[in-house]
């Protein structure tokens, strides 16, 4: 099981974002999937997360921000980041908890840097 992430990059300050997430491998089931995020010298911390459902649930830091959906028939998770701050900095990373070849396990991507400008 991979995770690839993009969509990262340089934006000023109010600007947008997308980032993606795709998971890949021999696959029976995705439950929860999230975004999460690391900034220099700070300890790593969720951003938002989604059930299979489309439920979501947010940081303080980024609700009315920044949207997270996922699309199940293609194995992705999105995160639509609007109104971007500089401390939105920080590299940004995707995880899922994955049912494949009998074992339940939470995979991560390999992160994706956003930098915001002010």
């Amino acid at each position: 099981v991979q995770l690839q992430a993009s969509g990262g990059g340089l934006v000023q300050a109010g600007g947008s974002l997308r980032l993606s997430c795709r998971v890949s491998g021999s696959i029976f089931w995705i439950n929860d999937m999230g975004w999460y995020r690391q900034a220099p010298g700070k300890q790593r911390e969720m951003v938002a997360t989604i059930t299979p459902g489309g439920g979501p649930n947010y940081a303080d830091a980024v609700k009315d921000r920044f949207t997270i959906s996922r699309d199940n028939a293609k194995n992705t998770e999105y995160l639509q980041m609007n109104g971007l701050k500089p401390e939105d900095t920080a590299v940004y990373f995707c995880n899922a908890l994955v049912t494949a070849g009998g074992l339940t396990h939470t995979y991560w991507g390999q992160g994706t840097q956003v930098t915001v400008s002010s």
